[in-house]
C-alpha cells in the first residue's frame, strides 16, 4: 500500500471518539497502514485511566470504567502538549487489572499527525480545545455489543456475564450521557456497521491535502 510523506509545520491533532466497540481501533489500524510510524502518533485514552483505587465503584461493588471521572485528563493534555513541542512521551500500559497481561512501557513519538482516541475525549474542555479535526465512529447497539463480547473475553479475560453486566449498568448509560450529546459537534461521522470505506476516503483526502499544501 502506498505511503504518503507529510510536510505539516506543526502537529495536526485528530480526535476519534465513539461508542464502545464501534470501530475506533479498526479505523486507527487503517491509518497506521497508510502512514508510517514516524508520521502518525496514536494515543489511547485507555492508557490514562486513574489507578484502580481511585475508580468509582457502583452499588454492587463493581468498578465502573465508563465514567469520564476515571480518566486523568490533566496528564493526557500535558502529554499531548509535549508531543506538540516535539518531545517524546513515555508511559506504562494500562491493563484493566487483567492478571494475564504484563504492563508494557509505551513511548509516544512526536510526529506530524497525533491521533487521540477514546470514549470521553470530547468531555474535557481543555483536551477538546486541542483538536484540529474531530471524528465520531458509530455502529448499531447490537453490533457494538456483539463486538464487545468477543473483545473483552479475549483481551480482558471477562466472562459473558461480566460483559453483559457492564454493558447494561455502565456502558449504555455512559453512551447516552457522555457520547451521544457530543455527536453533533464533530467534523465527520463515520458509520461502521459493516465498513467505512467512503468515510475513510474523505478522511485520507483531507490529510493528503494538508500533506501536499
Amino acid at each position: 500500500m502506498q505511503r504518503y510523506s507529510m510536510e505539516i509545520e506543526q502537529p495536526y491533532i485528530i480526535g476519534i471518539a465513539g461508542g464502545s466497540a464501534s470501530g475506533k481501533t479498526t479505523l486507527i489500524n487503517r491509518l497506521q497502514e497508510l502512514y508510517s510510524a514516524d508520521q502518525i502518533c496514536v494515543i489511547s485514552q485507555d492508557h490514562y485511566y486513574r489507578p484502580l483505587s481511585e475508580q468509582i465503584v457502583d452499588e454492587n461493588g463493581e468498578i465502573n470504567f465508563d465514567l469520564p471521572e476515571g480518566i486523568d485528563f490533566k496528564r493526557l493534555v500535558r502529554d499531548i502538549k509535549k508531543l506538540k513541542k516535539g518531545q517524546d512521551v513515555q508511559i506504562v500500559e494500562y491493563t484493566f487489572n487483567n492478571p494475564s497481561v504484563f504492563p508494557k512501557e509505551i513511548v509516544f513519538k512526536s510526529s506530524s499527525v497525533i491521533v487521540v482516541e477514546g470514549l470521553f475525549i470530547y468531555t474535557d474542555p481543555k483536551l477538546d480545545s486541542l483538536f484540529d479535526l474531530k471524528l465520531y465512529v458509530e455502529a448499531s447497539l447490537d453490533i457494538m455489543l456483539k463486538r464487545r463480547m468477543t473483545r473483552d473475553a479475549k483481551e480482558r479475560g471477562m466472562t459473558p456475564e461480566q460483559i453483559e453486566y457492564q454493558w447494561e449498568q455502565h456502558v449504555l448509560p455512559a453512551y447516552k450521557r457522555y457520547l451521544l450529546p457530543y455527536r453533533n459537534d464533530v467534523d465527520l461521522i463515520i458509520v461502521n456497521n459493516t465498513h467505512f470505506e467512503r468515510s475513510f476516503e474523505v478522511l485520507t483526502n483531507h490529510l493528503n491535502q494538508l500533506i501536499n499544501a
